[in-house]
């Protein structure tokens, strides 16, 4: 492994577009001996200087001129970041295929965390790091605003296209949506507000100061910080602080028939539980229990499936909260994704201020240390690790893991040079929206039943749906019309 040393650790160069770049000791040492030789020959007197100049010419062969670039070059891509971005879209479709058959691989119904709860947090974190890259220079703010502003208005409407219900099910030609039961939040959605955001936060809450260490790091950036804290009281503020009325729900049971009532007795506040929590409680109240997802994590529970932890039959005791609407990606849970997204930041903002690669994973780990460990802490007194809520222990254990996953795979492809292994990772890191376009929203498989032969049952997929070949192209490119609750990529 070659031996690095830092360039600089601070930006004190105003042109420098590379965010990664570390030098071999050999041509570190050449730039100072030229450094060393141009003082001395500043100060020396013109014979003496003329000597060194001889000396320097029998030594140093005549540099070649050599021919300008046509095009200005680009500042060369963190392969790691690409390659983690690809590392969880394999993830994602890992727990989508697998997550109903192992339940070590699915949602955790409620309280706890399992590898598909990891999914989300590390897109948001790589949404984070991404931004401190693409506006660590800024010609003019309000230019960066608007174009911030419509990419997040591009991913607000090509998640309520993928997820509104617009799409049906598989064997399900047809499509369009009611308006007046359409899905208002979801993945996409969720993303496009942390976006916004944090894309906001690095516009126009960054200091003027130099950073040439961790404090300076953190006051350049403390109104950034401050906007993370503010939303983290808000968060726990409303979370135990909101009073939850009763509240009751319908549903259909035929078409004709008078919708089944059910009742849910609350009257209380800071319950985290599944029936009186203060997040479904906004959801219902802003976006209306119609617009929420109508096949909630919890009702895999014990309390709520004979086969817990998978889905199933209600036991004959369930309670009446079981098949109420719940939204995962509901209003107040996305002020802690934002969170999230601001933690990424910060990781993004130590690749542009250091360029040494042991100062950047010091950096690294003492902040991932911090979260996951105060995460734990929290879970430990009562503040349990929550996916549905977006709890906070769960935004400091998520973000922490994203942390140390990146640093491995930092180490591994931009320090030790291994990136042939990780190729395949690269490329869907580099292509992430489409693929999850193509192989979690159904659009490519509804794409194939859309030809058919004289009957719409008639395509493709249907008429090879019992060859093992198709059922295993299935598994990779279909998921579950009810798992949208755990895909999203930028």
């Amino acid at each position: 492994m070659a031996s690095y040393e830092a360039i600089k650790n601070f930006d004190d160069d105003e042109n420098d577009d590379d965010v990664e770049l570390a030098l071999p000791h050999n041509q570190i040492s050449e730039s100072r001996s030229a450094t060393v030789s141009s003082a001395i020959g500043e100060t020396a007197p013109p014979h003496i200087h003329n000597k060194i100049e001889e000396q320097r010419s029998r030594h140093q062969p005549q540099p070649q001129p050599q021919p300008q670039p046509l095009t200005q070059t680009k500042s060369p891509r963190l392969v790691s970041l690409d390659v983690f971005r690809g590392l969880t879209v394999a993830l994602m479709i890992l727990v989508d295929d697998a997550g109903g058959l192992i339940p070590a691989l699915n949602h955790s119904p409620w309280n706890g965390l399992t590898l598909a709860d990891y999914v989300m947090p590390f897109f948001l974190f790589i949404v984070g790091v991404s931004l401190a890259l693409t506006y660590k220079k800024l010609s003019c703010r309000v230019v960066a605003s608007r174009k911030a502003s419509l990419r997040a208005l591009k991913l607000l409407a090509l998640g309520l296209f993928l997820q509104g219900g617009y799409f049906h099910r598989l064997n399900d030609l047809t499509y369009g949506v009611d308006m007046k039961q359409i899905r208002w939040m979801g993945i996409l959605q969720r993303i496009a507000l942390g976006y916004l955001l944090s894309a906001l936060c690095e516009i126009w809450l960054k200091g003027d100061d130099t950073v040439n260490s961790g404090t300076s790091l953190l006051r350049k950036y403390r109104y950034q910080w401050a906007v993370a804290l503010i939303l983290s009281v808000l968060y726990l503020y409303l979370l135990y602080g909101l009073y939850v009325p009763d509240w009751e729900y319908q549903i259909p049971t035929e078409p004709s028939a008078v919708p089944k009532i059910f009742s849910v007795k609350c009257g209380v506040r800071g319950d985290t539980g599944p029936a009186c929590n203060a997040v479904g409680m906004i959801d219902r109240t802003i976006l209306g229990i119609q617009h929420l997802y109508r096949r909630p994590i919890y009702a895999r529970m014990p309390e709520c499936s004979i086969n817990s932890p998978n889905y199933g039959p209600l036991p004959p005791d369930a309670p009446a909260w079981c098949q109420a609407p719940f939204d995962p990606e509901g209003l107040l849970s996305s002020v802690m994704a934002i969170v999230t997204c601001l933690v990424g930041l910060h990781y993004g903002h130590i690749i542009v201020h250091f360029k040494d690669h042991r100062v950047r994973i010091i950096y690294w780990m003492i902040p991932t240390s911090c979260l996951v460990v105060f995460g734990l802490v929290l879970d430990l007194f009562g503040m349990h690790i929550n996916k549905v809520l977006y709890s906070l222990s769960y935004m400091c254990v998520t973000a922490g893991a994203a942390g140390i996953l990146f640093v491995g795979i930092y180490l591994m492809v931009d320090v030790w040079g291994y990136s042939r292994m990780t190729t395949v990772m690269e490329w869907m890191g580099m292509h992430a929206l489409m693929i999850y376009i193509l192989a979690a929203c159904n659009v490519f498989p509804i794409f194939l039943q859309g030809f058919y032969w004289g009957n719409p049952h008639n395509n493709i997929v249907t008429s090879l749906s019992h060859s093992s070949l198709v059922l295993i192209l299935q598994r990779i490119f279909c998921c579950k019309s009810d798992s949208n609750n755990h895909n999203f990529l930028l």
